[in-house]
């Protein structure tokens, strides 16, 4: 198949390998520019991920034991921010003056109102006024626009479309043009959070990972969906994606008794790291610290 298609107005259609060769390319030899003009070896990049399990936080019938959660939450937070309490953890990120928006994924395997609700509570104990606690997700920008800080909520999944639809696709509707991202394996969804109202702004990745999808994403099959009973979280939203990419992909490897790779791949990931600049996606690049429940962590 060639790497240029024609589309139905006769105009070259961009492809997702045409797009990942041209702007590898020119990062390479934007690399190879930087080392002609300093030999100074760079400090390799490290990036902090935590997972924390606890086989109690929901029941068979998928209930979250709330105090569970929070302590799952208040563990997280310490552990990745070094902080000796969980309110400290918070006001390390988090300040009085800040307007904050929460980012929650809403449909198909949506963020569980509890999480939404416990991480709104620590922010009040931090400090932060729940007025100025918004929920920043949907197609209306002047949310994420009023707000100086975001916290991304997503809940764990695999997606028909973008192969991974958990950390980077969850600002997919900050671009009021979602189709466009879908094009080429939705390998630009790093562009998105380049956007002015957004860049810069998330100071927390939190994944809901308490129930997890490895197949048919966004659309729900039961047969795909476990509970993992986990927190994932980090400031480096590549990082996070890349552990939880690991953990659906060994949950795919592990029900097929083979490998079983996810269609379309998830080049976004490579790409937000590569092209967008947004962290990174090699694995020997994080540091994860996983804490609890161990059975079937698949990473």
């Amino acid at each position: 198949m060639k790497d240029q298609q024609k589309s139905d107005a006769g105009k070259t259609v961009f492809t997702r390998r045409d797009f990942m060769r041209s702007a590898m390319g020119a990062a390479a030899a934007a690399g190879l520019s930087g080392k002609a003009q300093s030999q100074a070896a760079k400090p390799a990049r490290m990036s902090r991920v935590v997972l924390v399990r606890n086989e109690g936080v929901i029941d068979a019938e998928n209930k979250v034991n709330k105090e569970i959660l929070t302590r799952m939450l208040d563990e997280t937070m310490i552990k990745l921010t070094g902080e000796k309490t969980a309110g400290d953890a918070w006001r390390s990120l988090f300040k009085p003056e800040d307007t904050v928006g929460l980012v929650p994924t809403q449909l198909m395997n949506p963020s569980h109102p509890e999480l939404i609700e416990a991480v709104t509570a620590a922010l009040v104990e931090a400090g932060v006024s729940s007025e100025k606690i918004i929920t920043a997700q949907g197609r209306d920008p002047e949310k994420a626009k009023s707000c100086t800080a975001l916290i991304n909520m997503p809940g764990i999944k695999a997606h028909w479309l973008t192969g991974i639809g958990t950390v980077l696709k969850n600002y997919i509707l900050f671009s009021g043009r979602p189709r466009d991202y879908h094009m080429a394996d939705s390998v630009k969804l790093g562009e998105i959070w380049n956007l002015d109202f957004v860049k810069g702004k998330t100071r927390l990745n939190l994944v809901d990972a308490i129930n997890a999808v490895c197949d048919k994403g966004p659309q729900f099959d039961p047969q795909y969906k476990w509970a993992y009973k986990g927190l994932i979280a980090g400031t480096d939203p590549v990082a996070v994606e890349t552990v939880c990419l690991k953990i659906i992909t060994e949950k795919r490897n592990l029900m097929k008794g083979e490998s079983w790779p996810l269609s379309p791949p998830p080049v976004s990931v490579e790409a937000a790291d590569r092209v967008y600049g947004l962290g990174t996606s090699q694995w020997e690049e994080i540091a994860l610290e996983k804490s609890g429940w161990m059975q079937e962590v698949l990473v």
